[in-house]
């Protein structure tokens, strides 16, 4: 996978999955305001990327997760991502819910886990890693081994290296934060302004630009 975040994060910024607007944040459901916002369900509509991604997702299953089976996802941006890593290496798939439905089953997981308890999960984005390790919690509790998550994109925000420690989970990601600052600094996409601007943003995203107008609430957390 040589080089292959900086690839992942040109196509990320190709295909406008991640918005860069220092000048105009977004304000996340945390109530964090931010320059940038994530959302990896646009690769899907792009058939050359989303199969880019999903080869890299199968490529590091099988090279860091080989015992891996059953592929997971979380709902909802991984669901699709999860059910093509699935398809590529022939094994179940599952989803997990953020909270468990409030009517029929109540199910959290979604799917059958069956006898495949060694799991690996697939996520797009990770910023606190809260949701994410949920998503672990829930088959750690119906008795799956969860051998690592594998995510589109991180932040690389220090709280959420430190919740992935804690929950003793081994997280790759197919591209972070530092590689989209150089990639997009590279291809002219920001100026070096904008990226002092990015840089302070992640030191300190939550009490960063606060004095600001926002574009629009959004539902990254």
């Amino acid at each position: 996978m040589i080089n292959s975040k900086s690839e992942i994060a040109k196509l990320l910024l190709q295909s406008k999955a991640i918005k860069l607007e220092p000048a105009n944040p977004f304000k996340w459901a945390s109530g964090w305001l931010s320059p940038i916002y994530c959302d990896n369900r646009i690769t899907l509509s792009f058939p050359d990327i989303r199969t880019r991604i999903r080869d890299l997702f199968v490529e590091i299953v099988r090279t860091e997760f080989p015992s891996a089976g059953l592929v997971a996802g979380v709902a909802t941006g991984a669901i699709a991502q999860g059910v093509l890593v699935a398809d590529q290496l022939n094994l179940p798939f599952v989803y997990v819910r953020s909270d468990p439905k409030d009517h029929g089953r109540r199910n959290q997981i979604e799917g059958m886990i069956g006898e495949a308890r060694d799991v690996i999960i697939i996520e797009d984005l990770v910023s606190t890693g809260g949701s994410s390790l949920k998503a672990a919690a829930a088959l750690h509790e119906a008795g799956c081994n969860v051998l690592g998550m594998v995510a589109v994109f991180t932040y690389g925000f220090a709280i959420a290296e430190e919740n992935f420690r804690k929950a003793g989970v081994k997280l790759v990601t197919l591209s972070n934060y530092h590689e989209l600052l150089k990639t997009a600094t590279e291809t002219g996409y920001i100026t070096g302004e904008e990226v002092q601007m990015l840089s302070e943003w992640r030191r300190d995203p939550g009490n960063w630009g606060h004095q600001q107008s926002h574009k629009k609430d959004t539902d990254e957390n």
